[in-house]
This record gives C-alpha cells, structure tokens and sequence, in this order.
C-alpha cells in the first residue's frame, strides 16, 4: 500500500466546479489513489478551470507553478470551462501534461495511465455540442454543508456569456438521482445541501437536451423537502423569470428550504439588459423581490449585477445604481464586465473604459456594504437557528443563520457543525453580529 499514488485538486471559479472537482475526486480514490491536500507535494496535479474570471489564463499559469514547486516531476491536468474554450492555450503552458473537455473530465482516471512528463501537454476535446449527457456530482466542502448539482449547460443566449459554449445545452439530473444523493450526503452528518447548477430554474430537461421538461424545479424543491435527515436545502442562484410564486411561497413555509435567494439581475436598466438579451425586464425582478419581501419579510436577497457592459452610459449605470439602492435587497454580487472571445458583446460599440469600469464597480460595492449593514442592522434581537462551521477565526467560531447573516462567538470546537437557536444582539466592528444562546448549549462530554 505504500505505493499509492498521490492526487491533489485545485478548483477555480463557482460551486458547481467544487461539486464537480470533488466527484472527480472520489473517483481517483476509488481507483485506489490517495488524495492530498494541494500544498502537500503530489503525483498527479489536477486543476479545475473556470473561463468566468477575468485573467483565468494567468491564475491557471499561477496554480501550475505552484503545483511544480512542490514536484516538478508531477503529472499536472487541467479540466473544466476554460479547458474546453482554450484547450490550446492551456496545453502550451510549461509543465502541463493533459487537458481534458467537457465530455472528458469525469473520465480523467482512465487517462491516467502513464505518469510521464509530457513535452507538450495532449489535448482531448469535443465540439461542445456532443456534451449532452448528464454526469451527477456533489462536494463537501467542509463538514457543515454540502453543494449539490442539479443541472448542467444552459439555452440562453446571453450576449456577455460563455457557459452555454464552455458546458453545452441545458439538462439535468433525475429526479430519483438528486433525491438519493441528498439522502447519501445527509447520511455522511452533513446539515447543508446548496442546490447547484448553470441554470438551476431550468432544471428538468431531459439528459438527450430535449426541450420536455421531465419534472420542473418546483417539483424538485418539493420532493426534496421530503428527504429525511437533511435540516437545510438552499437555492444557489436563480434566473428572476424562472423563479416562480409557487416556488417561492413553498419555501416560505418550508420545513427544510431557508428563506435566502440569490436572484441575478445584470442591469437595472431595460436598455442593457435587451443589450444582455436577457429574458426579462427590470419589472419582473421587481415583482419578484416583492413577493419575496411579502411572504418572508426576514428574506436574504441577494443580487448578482454586472458593471460596463458595453453600450452602458453613465445614465444607464445611475439607472442601475438607484434602482438598486431603492430596492429591499440584502448584497450584491459585482462584476466588472470583461470581453470573452466568441461572444456577440465582444463585437459590441460603446466599449466602457477600463478606469469607468473600475469606478462603477466601486460605487457597487460600497453600495452592497450599505445593503448588507441595513439588513443586519433590521435583524437584531430577532432569533435565528445557526448552523456554525468548522474554522477557529482568531479566537471565535463563525456561522450562518438560516437567513444567511454571519453571526460569531468565542471559539468553542464543540459547536462545530451543531444548530441552536440564537438571539442577534449587535453588530461587531467587523461587520459580524453579535449573538446570545436562547438556551445555553449541553454538550456530552
């Protein structure tokens, strides 16, 4: 046994690479491998890529230095988003060894044969319409929550975006297959499942992309209010036009569902957003808070939005900076618009200058530190269930309450992974609440 081979991972960009990344994981484990941390040195490198970020090129070439530091004998592959868009590019980097598309990543191990340097890294990918098959995946990031992935690729055709040309058409996960991995990660003492996806609101399409949906995602929600031993699901993110009144009155009274949603907006003007072709305006976005705010008023609201896109004038952007400030939402999510090849607003006039770009974010962000105080500020001396996580941060345990404030106390090792009722009592200096026990906590000793 001594001549296991060592396997360590690193994942750029969303939830969905992680759960994807840790599947991959385990199937190297059951093929006898033994995984190790990414600083520990290794046999075999593998790094997950993502093509949402700006500079994905230069973080990649980061990680992989990184990696040779530690062995510079080691087998180093690249999957992921940016593998499939670029895989030439990532292939020419100094010590890369094998890139894997979209259709090959969860087949990793059977590439793994011979652990020999290659002198120029060999490319396996598909024409992005032959990922059309459905590969399950979950990770446990910690022990406290899980990410569950629901659903894969996306139909729309957003002009900044290139999920649909990196992950391919949208479809999704049985029903019976989700509902059994729910059930296995709650049977590992798991407290938290994050529902993940591209698209997750267009969940229920068939494995084949036919347009039918088998089960929708309100079906979905329901079903899984029902898997025993869970304690909380939560939406990652959700397209406003496809969350739904039934869905959100469900989760308003939901055993398991907790009242946070992440909506993407992109622009709170409906001038960008036809630019986006996105398939809404503002007005739906609106409804949809409202209706949130109406059955949950304690509700977290998350925003996703992107800044200089192109065409987007500074009316346009005070547009969506009002707009934004005059809404009941709780954080924002920002991003600074940047050019992908083989997109349509790449070819787009009105290009916003980096130094606008820049500038625009920043207003933002400041606007989401306001956002986020308010709504913590509205929560205190309310009682929440925590759920607290596994990291001793400078004397003190963190957690989230169900409607994702972050809330600490001092560090207390017992408490991880454990759910109490808390009163929120103030907001410390570091922007964390405060909070006191309703009952104090008995442990078994």
């Amino acid at each position: 046994m001594e001549n296991k081979k060592k396997v360590a991972f690193y994942t750029l960009g969303c939830k969905l690479n992680f759960s994807e990344t840790s599947t991959i994981a385990r199937n190297f484990q059951d093929e006898g491998f033994d995984r190790v941390d990414f600083e520990d040195a290794a046999d075999i490198y593998v790094i997950n890529t993502c093509s949402v970020t700006e500079n994905a090129d230069k973080q990649f070439k980061q990680v992989v230095k990184k990696a040779l530091k530690k062995n510079d004998k080691a087998f180093v592959a690249a999957v992921g988003c940016y593998a499939q868009l670029k895989p030439e590019q990532l292939a020419a980097v100094d010590g890369v060894d094998l890139v894997l598309g979209a259709t090959e990543k969860f087949k990793l191990t059977d590439y793994i044969n011979d652990l020999s340097k290659n002198d120029m890294g060999e490319v396996h990918s598909c024409e992005i319409s032959e990922a059309d098959f459905y590969v399950g995946s979950y990770s446990i990031g910690d022990r406290t929550r899980a990410f569950l992935k629901v659903q894969d690729g996306c139909d729309y055709k957003c002009t900044y975006c290139t999920i649909p040309l990196a992950r391919g058409i949208s479809r999704s996960d049985t029903l019976q297959n989700v509902l059994n991995n729910a059930s296995e990660i709650s049977q590992k003492g798991i407290k938290e499942i994050v529902l993940t996806g591209v698209n997750i609101g267009d969940y229920g399409k068939g494995e084949f992309g036919n347009k039918k949906h088998e089960h929708t995602f309100y079906e979905l929600v329901q079903a899984l209010d029902e898997v025993e031993g869970i304690e909380r699901l939560r939406i990652s993110s959700i397209e406003p036009n496809l969350l739904k009144n039934e869905t959100i009155d469900f989760v308003s009274k939901s055993r398991t569902f907790v009242p946070h949603f992440h909506i993407p907006l992109q622009s709170g003007s409906n001038e960008i957003l036809k630019l986006m072709r996105r398939r809404y305006m503002r007005e739906v976005y609106t409804e949809r808070v409202a209706k949130t705010r109406e059955v949950m008023p304690h509700a977290c609201i998350g925003v996703d939005v992107i800044v200089g896109f192109p065409g987007e004038t500074d009316e346009h952007f005070l547009e969506t900076y009002n707009y934004l400030n005059s809404m009941d939402i709780s954080y924002l999510h920002v991003f600074t618009y940047s050019e992908r090849d083989n997109t349509p607003a790449a070819e787009m006039d009105g290009v916003v200058p980096m130094n606008v770009r820049s500038k625009r974010s920043k207003m933002l962000r400041g606007l989401s530190v306001k956002k986020r105080r308010a709504f913590y500020e509205a929560q205190l001396g309310s009682t929440r269930t925590v759920l607290f996580e596994g990291e001793n941060k400078e004397g003190y345990i963190h957690g989230f309450t169900e409607n994702y404030v972050k809330v600490k106390t001092p560090w207390n090792p017992e408490l991880v992974n454990t759910l109490h009722e808390i009163k929120l009592t103030k907001i410390d200096d570091d922007g964390i609440v405060r909070m006191e026990f309703v009952k104090e906590p008995v442990f078994l000793g």
